[in-house]
């Protein structure tokens, strides 16, 4: 199939100089994007607590966020979900997260006669804990007593505390284990409180009895994915400019690498204006993932266009670089074209169809698939030029070699 007439050779490298100053300014914006306003990160890099709920009644986005705002919770983020199924779905996120800190643990440690500090006028020696440990999610306590568990007991302890809540049911605490002593008290997470601060206000016929979907993540884990996000994209890129110098030569190899950066920085920048305007689109590991794929769809790219201009460099010798690069793009601008297309035309159906991270992950592929196919012609090969003419001092080819390669590529 042929898009493009067969032989004809534009003239690629004749705008290279506009589209390279506008793809300058689309990096510096995004970089800029970055530091302010910055990207909206999610769950897992950010931590705290997301709830998805599908509300019984209409509600007001900025009225949810009220609720909840009054509610205690920090940095409330309310952002309507559309789904047809769901007409009043929602996903409420906050700062907030379960887990149980070194002082409020040592609160109930005391509480329910643990180490040293448990005072002795409470806690007689059938009552005495050997071990307590807090679930990561701050929604679980097991205890292993010395004597048969009183639950009566430790349900009145428990409760006593403060800032701890404890879920309803009357098998709450509940016995483990009863050869070794072991109770396990759930409390409430910060979705159940989250839930019961929505319930109380807006009424038990608005709000379900059940979220859609719970997570939470800590700030500490989220640091830490954050930080393995950025080096597997680090390591993905220098493997890559490794492997395109093996597979070439040094020429071809920082011009891949620049091609790269540039999707990958201006993906960046175009979630991040999404973001701002439709209160969506955050960063998350799919996003992460999203963004290797692209550096990858576009490496594959500009090797293949690579390939073709290295078997003209041998082909049509006396030709200058620029107009190598333009015989070559246009030999292959046509499968370009088809297969971006047609990779656009696959995605589409998730990105019309598919819901929630689906959606984000097939947006971001799109928009990287576009950046890919453009910078693989109009950054990766002037790239490529200005290094094999200003650094490796490339001398131009005659007039004389130059005719003859177009005539050889004009030949049927």
């Amino acid at each position: 199939m042929h898009i493009f007439p067969v032989g004809k050779v534009f003239d690629f490298m004749g705008a290279r100089r506009a589209l390279v100053i506008a793809s300058i300014v689309i990096v510096a914006a995004s970089l800029l994007a970055l530091v302010k306003p910055g990207p909206l990160m999610g769950t897992d890099f950010h931590g705290g607590t997301e709830l998805e709920v599908a509300f019984k009644k209409p509600v007001q986005t900025g009225k949810l966020r009220t609720v909840v705002s009054r509610a205690g919770f920090l940095a409330p983020s309310v952002v309507r979900v559309e789904d047809k199924h769901n007409p009043y779905r929602f996903l409420v996120r906050v700062d907030d997260v379960s887990t149980i800190g070194p002082e409020k643990r040592a609160v109930i440690q005391k509480a329910l006669c643990y180490g040293l500090s448990a005072p002795t006028a409470q806690c007689p020696a059938e009552k005495l804990a050997d071990e307590i440990k807090f679930s990561p999610g701050g929604d679980k306590i097991t205890v292993r007593f010395r004597g048969a568990p009183d639950l009566d007991w430790v349900r009145e302890q428990s409760e006593a505390i403060s800032g701890i809540d404890l879920r309803e049911g009357e098998n709450n605490p509940l016995i483990q284990n009863a050869r070794a002593n072991r109770v396990e008290i759930q409390l409430k997470s910060k979705g159940d409180q989250l839930l019961d601060a929505m319930r109380a206000k807006l009424g038990a016929d608005t709000v379900p009895a059940e979220p859609l979907r719970v997570e939470w993540i800590g700030p500490k884990a989220g640091a830490q994915l954050r930080d393995a996000a950025l080096k597997s994209i680090s390591i993905a890129i220098v493997f890559i400019m490794a492997y395109i110098a093996f597979r070439f030569d040094m020429r071809f190899a920082p011009g891949a690498v620049i091609s790269m950066a540039h999707d990958a920085v201006a993906v960046i920048g175009v979630l991040i204006f999404m973001q701002h305007v439709t209160h969506r689109l955050e960063f998350n590991l799919s996003t992460v993932a999203a963004i290797l794929t692209i550096v990858g769809y576009s490496v594959n790219d500009t090797v293949v266009v690579y390939d073709r201009v290295r078997e003209n460099l041998g082909r049509l010798r006396g030709l200058s670089f620029d107009q190598l690069i333009n015989i070559s793009i246009s030999e292959m601008f046509g499968r370009t074209i088809l297969t971006s297309a047609t990779t656009i035309f696959s995605l589409s159906a998730f990105l019309v169809f598919g819901s929630g991270p689906l959606e984000e992950f097939a947006f971001t592929l799109i928009i990287g698939i576009i950046f890919g196919t453009y910078s693989s012609i109009y950054i990766a090969l002037p790239a490529t030029e200005w290094f094999d003419r200003v650094i490796f001092k490339k001398p131009p080819a005659g007039t004389k070699g130059a005719q003859r390669a177009t005539n050889a590529a004009q030949a049927p």
